[in-house]
């Protein structure tokens, strides 16, 4: 059985939506046991709408919730019996293999690396969401946790990037390249130009230098590389673009002419394939990489399916030891270092 727990309080369609992503995942999965936390007479309420295997949800109390507005750390700090403090104490205390949440960004940040804490040797955690792409999908790596990043964690980024895209979607030697302006390597800001030789001379990851935005979609690389920033608007970009073209074929199809719509439906079911594999909640939450434990963050307008895929995911994750490899690159990286002549 693998234990994920789950902040039923967090997000703008919880409890309902949280609730019955849970109930979905168990009902896919049976080596799945959902925790999940958060106000008890709330979420019992939710529960009783649904049919489930009993031994396979379990409610744990948290009396508080952590609002979006508020400051984070001291959310974090105040609110000791709030959802997302609660759930991640079970991933601390080892009661729980992962923690997943639609909630606060910030204090899901913040809890992440202050409540389950950093892998030694972990500058900073990355959040790593999954992006659709005509190939397949890649890593976006960081999207949203740290906005003034340095070359030696973006170098890290790309490391753990790489474990995760070998070992939870079983690419060998995934393409690795970070986010430019041009694909010329003097081309950049300071962090980029400092940052590509660097990546360059790693001998772990299969780095094949930059990626324009316009390449991302077309699935240029697997794992791209940037800091939270640029990251942050690639991804809001990625999923307004989206959500735009589905909403412009729908309308255009209802608006057309007799022939035109006797067109749609017979293109009807493969376009709905393609879209399906274009949509960013297909693919789950962005995991806090480099936490001594397993931390999920989910879109905050999160359903149900997003939140079972993003429970799903929790389970490859722990099978395939991802925490342990990246503990391993590290080690390895470090011994590296050591074994290096003095200039």
């Amino acid at each position: 059985m693998i234990t994920v727990a789950v902040d039923a309080m967090g997000g703008d369609n919880a409890p309902s939506e949280i609730v019955a992503g849970a109930v979905a995942a168990v009902g896919k999965r049976q080596d799945i046991k959902v925790l999940l936390v958060g106000k008890e007479d709330v979420v019992k309420k939710e529960l009783a709408k649904h049919t489930y295997r009993a031994e396979q949800i379990e409610l744990v109390p948290a009396s508080e919730v952590i609002e979006t507005e508020e400051p984070p750390v001291n959310a974090i700090r105040r609110k000791k019996d709030s959802s997302i403090v609660v759930g991640m104490n079970l991933v601390k205390q080892k009661k729980a293999d992962a923690f997943v949440s639609a909630g606060s960004s910030g204090a899901i940040l913040v809890g992440g690396q202050v409540i389950v804490g950093r892998i030694k040797g972990v500058e900073r955690p990355p959040l790593a969401p999954l992006i659709p792409t005509e190939k397949g999908v890649s890593l976006l790596i960081d999207c949203g946790a740290n906005v003034d990043a340095r070359p030696s964690h973006l170098v890290q980024f790309a490391r753990m990037g790489s474990i995760y895209m070998e070992h939870v979607l079983g690419m060998k030697q995934p393409r690795v390249a970070i986010v430019n302006i041009g694909a010329e390597e003097e081309k950049g800001n300071a962090l980029v130009k400092e940052t590509f030789p660097l990546l360059k001379a790693c001998t772990d990851i299969h780095f094949i230098g930059s990626i324009e935005a316009r390449e991302i979609p077309h699935g240029g690389a697997d794992v791209i590389v940037s800091e939270a920033f640029v990251g942050n608007v690639i991804l809001k970009l990625y999923e307004g673009v989206g959500a735009t073209l589905i909403h412009m074929i729908k309308e255009s199809m209802l608006q057309s002419g007799l022939p035109a719509k006797i067109g749609a439906l017979l293109v009807k079911p493969a376009l709905k394939k393609s879209l399906k594999s274009f949509d960013a909640t297909e693919y789950g939450g962005a995991p806090l990489l480099g936490l001594n434990g397993l931390v999920v963050k989910t879109h905050g307008s999160s359903k149900a399916t997003e939140v079972c895929n993003s429970i799903i995911q929790c389970v490859t994750f722990k099978e395939q030891g991802i925490n342990e490899k990246i503990k391993e690159s590290l080690g390895r990286q470090e011994a590296q270092t050591k074994n290096q002549p003095e200039a």
